[in-house]
Order: C-alpha cells, then structure tokens, then sequence
C-alpha cells in the first residue's frame, strides 16, 4: 500500500480518492460527496447503501479491482442477506471496508437522487405501415369429409379473408394452435410478421400487437412502447447503462474487454438485462401486457450494437475500427436472450455506417431526412462520443468525434450527470459577476423567493456549457480560455486555487467552484467537436452552414446560443441551430412502425462518405484553433451580429498570480 492508500474509484460518477485501509465505503462516499443513500446511519439495517464491486483491470484507473479488496462479510451484512436478501455480488458500503484499490458501482436504487434519463419520445409525423400486422379470422372447423389440419385451414383463411398466401408459422405458434382455436370458437387474431410468417395467435378478437423502440447510449438507454396498429407512444423510459461500472467511455469498456479475457460477455449481459427491465417498466407503467410486444428496434453507436449483439468490439478499439457488420441486423428475440414473452417477438437493429458511426447516427439520418433536403444541414449528436453528419439530397457525409465524458458531469470537479439537485442553467452578472443559476427539479432561480439552496448536489452538462459560455461574456475568461485572476479585486468570486484561479459558483454546501482545470476539460471535449465539424465542411468543400441540429439527450438540453459562444460547433446565425431532440430514438420508432423506412435507411447509409477524424492530418490543426473560446481565430461574425461578444484577449498568464507575484518581490 502506498502512503497515500488505497484507491477507490466510484462509478456512475467517476469520482475517486484515495483511503486508509478500514475506511468503509459509505464513509468513502461521503468524504467524496458521492451519491450514496443511507436511512439507518450506517447500522446495517435499512440496505440502503448496497454497492457492487466491478473487477477486472481496469487501465483507465491503472488499478486491478477484485471482490477480495473488501473485507469479508460482516455479522451484520449476514444478518441483513438472511432477513431481507441480498444478490451475491452485492455488499452493504457501510460494513465493507477497504483493503485493496477498488471500482466501485452505485446502482440507481442505491442513489438518493434518481438519475434523470432525458430522452422523451419526441412529436414526429410517422406514417404508420408496421413490419407486424394483426389480421381477425374465422376458420372453418374440422370435419370428416375434409380432414385437413388445423394450420392448413388457418392459412386457407388468412388467404380468404386477407390475401396472404405461402405463410410459414412459428413453432410456437403450431404447438399451441388447436387449443387456441378452440378457445375461440374457431375464431382467432393472427400476428404476421413481415406478411411472411405467423408469429402470434390469439383466441377470439385481439387488438393489441406493441413494439418498442431502443436507444442504447453509452450513458443512458430509452424506451418508447408504442402502439402498432396506431403509432401512439404508450410509455417512455429510460434508465442508466449498467455498463458505465466497466468505464465511463466507450474506449475504456474496450479496453476493459481487452484486458479480461472472454469479459464482453459480461458487458452483453448487462445491456440485455437493463433492456429486459426497460420493457418491463414500459408494459408496467402502460398497465400493457408484455406478450404483446412483437417488435423491437435498436440503435446505438458500434461499440453499444456489437456488444448488444453478442460480438466481441476489441477490433473498434484501433485502426482500420472494422465493424464485424454494418449491415441491418434481423434477430429473434429469444436468440438474444431477451425475456419477451412471446417466442416470436423480432428485433431489428438500424445499420451502422462506420466503425465510430454507428446504428444511433442511423437512427439520426431517418429522423432528420438530410437527404430529402436542398439546404445544406449539419447534425450533432452531441455526448460522450460525438456523431456529425454534414449534406443534403446531394451529399451526405459523416464522422464521429471523441469529446470525452466532460459534458455528462465526468472529468469536472463539481460535476455530475443531470438529477435533480443539479445545476442546469447559469447567468453571471456582467457588472456585478454575481451568478443566479437553476437546478433540475427546482422551478424557481437560485435569486428567487422558494429556491431551496439546500437542494444543490453539483452541476450536470448543460451547466458546465452555460457558466463557461457566460464566464466568458462576463470577462472572467479570455479568449484562450485562463480565468482573470485580476478580477479577484472585483469580486470574491474569483479565488485562488495554487497558481491558477476558480469562480465560485455556488458558496454553500456543496461548494460548486469552476477551476481552471474545468474549463479545460471542456475546452477539450468542445475542440474535438468543433474540429470534427469542420473537418467534414472542408471535405464538402464550404465554409458556411445553413443550418445546425443538435440531437440527443445532451444535445436536446443544451442552450443554442450558449453552445454558439463556446465554440461548440462552427459560426452559425444562432436562429438556425436548434435541438433535434432525442432524434436517434425518433429514428428508431420510425423504423418501428413504418416498414418501408427500413428499406430506405439502409439504401441511405450506402452512399454516406465515412470521414474518420483519427487519420486526418488536419484534424489537428483544426482541434488547436478550436481550443479558443468561441475560436482563436474564427471571429463568428453571424453569432457577434446577434450577441454581443466580448473584444478577442488573452488574460495574463495563470501564474501570475497574487502569490507569484508575492514571491517575486521576495527575490527582488
């Protein structure tokens, strides 16, 4: 053990430190300001506070995380599995103590703040053709004149009374035909799929046949139980991806996978499993029976859609990124070990287009319908890794750019993902440099009468995008992005933190500073996006865009115009950029209830130009250019014509400091 201790890095929110052996985790979590919910005050009692172990290497971290690096079960840990239960991979963080360095995951039930998963089914016109169809029969009974069997004169029916012929059955469906037939009185509703095969046979009339659409992010996984006779979005939900506990970013779950032999099948498990509760939780929350779901669609970036399915992503992990497939996949459900209820139940994964532009982007083009458009349209699924497609009905190009977890809270010394408690939007004073902020879950500003400043639990992404943005409005960061130390003098919102300063935004418990490494990190994270924009604009050969969407959940929250003066994305008339929504989950209940959108997302994806930024040499330069704020050399004149932006400056260096400047004069 180092002096320093043991190593302990907590997931969903990536906060880590380091402890003594014998530090329990509850205690681990509160000296960290983790969200770690405990009713009993640490007596074993109310299981509150269960953590899960994750093990592996984890190369991120540089540690090796086991079970064993805990101490072993407690008398009361023992006592609470006995009279209440508790899953085996579970321990209770206050009586296990740490003995080794540990990842340690917090599921959502153990959180005080349940996250909130943004990605609401948003209005979109679908014109409503189903791949699954439900068609009322009456079939003629059996006799001994004409002995056929019972599937025979189904079909004969189905021919009858629907026009559908050469239709194979389920077997399933064969194995439980007589009986339903006769329940009905030799009425039945008939499920196809596809018009080509028989995947559900109700007795009697049945009007209900449901598909749900997915939306697996690396963060976050959606889902929208819809009808499919009508297209009504009966239920939306969402929930954490349980594979954030294997690391925050894609590449870190690969290298994960890489580093633990035969370990994809665990990240598999996962999201299955997580899926297989989302759809319980829809079927529930509709008061919907779940052997009504027939169909399901999917999108998610490469690395989510190989490991939904089952492959092995360690080949996305490096150049050339190959995909094992970007073609449609067409799966049972059971064949992906999904707990549908009924055998017959079909998913249907979106195409990818490359090996950093997956399925999700997919889903993004079907919603948008940039090929259908004359006017030139750039698209941004903003998140932990971005995706960028640039064109029109001419052309259309996409890439995918590595922002990093910034924006979802990661990486930021106050930041969090977005639950309530959270600081989501921020104005600063430009005289005063006072800030008045408001937080997820909470009407009222933080200046008005109501707001509970006891509420605060730190800042999600949509904050950090808007203190930074206005930071620099208000003066207190240059365009190269150094906090003004000078203006200390202003307000005791600017402190000292070592030989760089920080803005207080929030001097309560907790106390929310933004520090010079904050502003960094999204430095960084914006650059990345930034460059990948442009990257595509130099590839179609402009220099000006008619219009931006920013997509996703993140996207969807974020302020245009805040996003404009960050840099975010390339100069832009700021009427014109606007939130796409949840666009990827749109694209995916199009695919859902519309059969002839499958066909065209797939001839689509065929003619996208894929643009991969890690091998573009000027890649670079653009990223270098895009650290300033909004740009170093970029003046957005289209965003100055609407806001009135602060004259180009560079602070004075961040060493220049009050104490530097105390110990210079100590030489002199």
């Amino acid at each position: 053990m180092t002096d320093e201790g043991r190593l302990v890095v907590f997931t969903p929110s990536g906060k880590r430190g380091r402890f003594a052996e014998g530090t329990n985790l509850l205690a681990a979590a509160r000296a960290l300001g983790v969200d770690l919910e405990s009713v009993c005050g640490g007596r074993g009692i109310c299981g509150r506070c269960q953590i899960v172990v994750s093990e592996g290497e984890f190369a991120k971290h540089g540690i090796d995380s086991r079970a064993d690096h805990l101490t072993p079960f407690s008398e009361p840990e023992e006592r609470f599995r006995g009279l209440r239960g508790l899953a085996d991979d579970r321990r209770l963080g206050c009586h296990a103590e740490v003995r080794g360095d540990l990842v340690v995951d917090v599921p959502p039930e153990s959180q005080v703040h349940r996250q909130v998963v943004r990605k609401e089914a948003d209005a979109h016109p679908i014109e409503v053709d189903p791949v699954v169809r439900l068609h009322y029969v009456e079939v003629r009974e059996p006799d001994l004149a004409d002995p056929s069997g019972d599937l025979q004169r189904l079909s004969a029916a189905l021919e009858r009374e629907w026009g559908l012929t050469g239709l194979a059955a389920e077997p399933h469906v064969l194995a439980g035909l007589q009986r339903i037939l006769r329940a009905g009185g030799w009425t039945c509703t008939v499920a196809v799929h596809d018009g080509d095969t028989i995947v559900a046979v109700h007795p009697g009339f049945h009007d209900r046949a449901l598909g749900v659409a997915v939306d697996v992010g690396s963060t976050t996984v959606a889902g929208h139980l819809c009808d499919l006779e009508t297209g009504q979005v009966l239920a939306s939900a969402g929930a954490m991806n349980p594979q954030i506990r294997f690391g925050e970013d894609l590449m870190s779950r690969v290298s994960y996978v890489m580093m633990n032999t035969g370990s994809e099948t665990e990240l598999t498990a996962a999201i299955r499993n997580c899926v297989d509760g989302l759809i319980d939780e829809l079927c529930e929350a509709a008061a919907e029976d779940p052997a009504d779901v027939l169909a399901l669609t999917v999108v998610g970036n490469p690395i989510m859609h190989h490991l939904f399915l089952g492959l092995d992503p360690t080949e996305l992990g490096g150049a050339p990124f190959a995909l094992a497939t970007d073609e449609a996949v067409h799966r049972r459900a059971r064949e992906l070990d999904l707990a549908v209820p009924n055998a017959g139940a079909r998913v249907y994964l979106l195409p990818c287009i490359a090996g950093h532009v997956g399925a999700d982007t997919a889903g993004v083009i079907l919603s948008e319908a940039p090929h259908e458009q004359a006017v030139v349209n750039l698209i941004v699924d903003v998140g932990t890794n971005a995706e960028i497609v640039l064109g029109n009905r001419d052309r259309l190009l996409a890439a995918s750019s590595p922002t990093g977890p910034a924006f979802e809270g990661a990486q930021i010394s106050a930041g969090q993902r977005a639950a309530p408690g959270a600081i989501e939007r921020v104005r600063i004073d430009r005289e005063t440099l006072e800030p008045r902020f408001s937080v997820i879950g909470t009407e009222a500003w933080s200046d008005e009468p109501g707001f509970d400043h006891a509420a605060i639990t730190g800042i999600c992404g949509s904050g950090i995008i808007e203190v930074v943005a206005e930071m620099f409005l208000a003066g207190i960061l240059s365009t190269d992005g150094v906090i003004d130390g000078s203006l200390a003098s202003r307000t005791p919102r600017i402190v000292e933190q070592g030989r760089t300063f920080g803005y207080v935004l929030h001097d309560g418990a907790p106390r929310v500073v933004i520090t010079q490494m904050d502003v960094r990190a999204i430095q960084l994270a914006k650059g990345a996006l930034y460059a990948g924009c442009r990257l595509l604009m130099d590839h179609l050969g402009i220099e000006t865009l008619d219009r931006i969407r920013l997509a996703g959940a993140f996207g969807a929250h974020i302020d245009p115009v805040h996003a404009m003066v960050l840099g975010l994305v390339p100069d832009c008339d700021p009427a014109h950029v606007t939130s796409a929504g949840n666009a990827a989950g749109t694209g995916a209940r199009i695919a859902l209830l519309n059969r002839a959108a499958r066909d065209e997302i797939e001839a689509v994806v065929r003619r996208v130009e894929k643009i991969e930024t890690a091998v573009e040499p000027r890649f670079q330069e653009h990223f270098v250019g895009a650290m300033g704020i909004p740009h170093a050399t970029d003046l957005y004149p289209r965003l100055a014509a609407a806001v009135d932006l602060p004259a180009p400056s560079a602070a004075a260096r961040p060493e220049r400091s009050a104490r530097s400047r105390r110990s210079r004069g100590a030489r002199t």
